[in-house]
Formats: structure tokens, C-alpha cells, sequence
């Protein structure tokens, strides 16, 4: 099965997911601010479409390891979010979750990368708000997340509540700590 989502240029991200000192978190990148598009944002690992990708899920994997050194086997994907549509770039961006262990070091991509994120689910949706925000001259009402100096909206942010509405009770609870015997 197949969505469409309205968009010109076919993009793919991954959700690196990973549980971590008792809490999930999700793995972000922070684009460098000399990026022509999207400078300084925070987004998921991915990128446009290559003609040599079999499908979206490879582009998701092939950009994930490009920008932040995570290889396809170190991922196990669990599914898919609603497809994202960008407004100000005119991106279908196709959302792939995935599992990771927590602890790595990132390879991160000089050309595009500043820094990677790893933001507890918990101070993720502690810092939700629809906010105004000016973007490009013109105001912006929209989802956000703070977490820290750390900002995150748009396309991301609503990939992020699509996450949280579809994991709903699970994102937030914690593991049981081991029985003792």
C-alpha cells in the first residue's frame, strides 16, 4: 500500500527511536546555518530521493548513514508515519520509525550536520505548545516542541505528534525495574 502525500520532490526520514536510561528518546539532527535550505532546524535524518533507491525506505537509511553514521543494520524498523508534506519547499516527506541501541557515537555529515539530539520523549512533550513563530518575514501559527535552546516545528514537529498520538500511553511509560530475587 502506497500514500501520496502533495508534494513535488520525494523525500524519506528516519525516527531513530532508542531506550535509554529508563526513557525513549528520539535522535534528531541540527543542521549547520550555512544550509541553503532549512538552516539551523532541527529535523529527522533524511533526505530527497535518489534515482538508485529502490523505494523510500532505502532513502530514509541510505540519508540516516550519510548524515549521522547509522548503518541499516544497526535499525530495526517497526512501520511508518503519515506521509508530511513541506510547505515552504514543496518535499512528501515519508516518515520511517526505527529502533536503535542507545550509546552510539554519531559520524556526522560535515556538509550538512552541526550536531545530533537525543531528546527524552518526556522533555519532548513537556515543551508542546502551538506557537507564532516569524518565519521568512511573514507569522507562523503552529505545533512546536522546546526542549532546552532547542526548537522544534514544522514538518517535524507534526511527524513528532503524529508519533506520540500513535504510541499514545506507550511513549510515556517507563520500563519496570528489574525484579529482584
Amino acid at each position: 500500500m502506497t500514500l501520496d502525500v502533495r508534494g513535488g520532490t520525494d523525500a524519506a526520514v528516519l525516527v531513530p527511536l532508542h531506550l535509554g536510561d529508563g526513557a525513549l528518546h528520539a535522535v534528531f539532527t541540527k543542521r549547520r546555518e550555512d544550509m541553503r535550505r532549512h538552516p539551523g532546524e532541527i529535523s529527522f535524518p533524511g533526505g530527497r530521493r535518489d534515482p538508485e533507491d529502490p523505494d523510500l525506505l532505502a532513502t530514509a537509511l541510505r540519508e540516516a548513514e550519510e548524515e549521522i553514521g547509522l548503518v541499516a543494520a544497526d535499525v530495526e524498523v517497526l512501520g511508518a508515519l503519515q506521509p508530511t508534506p513541506t510547505i515552504a519547499t514543496g518535499y512528501a516527506v515519508y516518515p520511517f520509525v526505527g529502533l536503535i541501541e542507545p550509546g552510539r557515537s554519531w559520524s556526522l555529515s560535515p556538509r550538512e550536520v552541526a550536531s545530533v539530539l537525543e531528546l527524552p520523549f518526556d522533555a519532548l512533550r513537556a515543551g508542546y505548545a502551538r506557537r507564532r513563530l516569524l518565519r521568512q518575514g511573514l507569522p507562523v501559527r503552529t505545533e512546536t516542541y522546546v526542549v532546552g535552546d532547542d526548537l522544534i516545528w514544522g514538518a517535524t514537529a507534526r511527524m513528532l505528534a503524529d508519533l506520540f498520538e500513535r504510541l499514545g500511553d506507550l511513549a510515556s511509560a517507563q520500563p519496570a525495574p528489574p525484579s529482584r530475587t
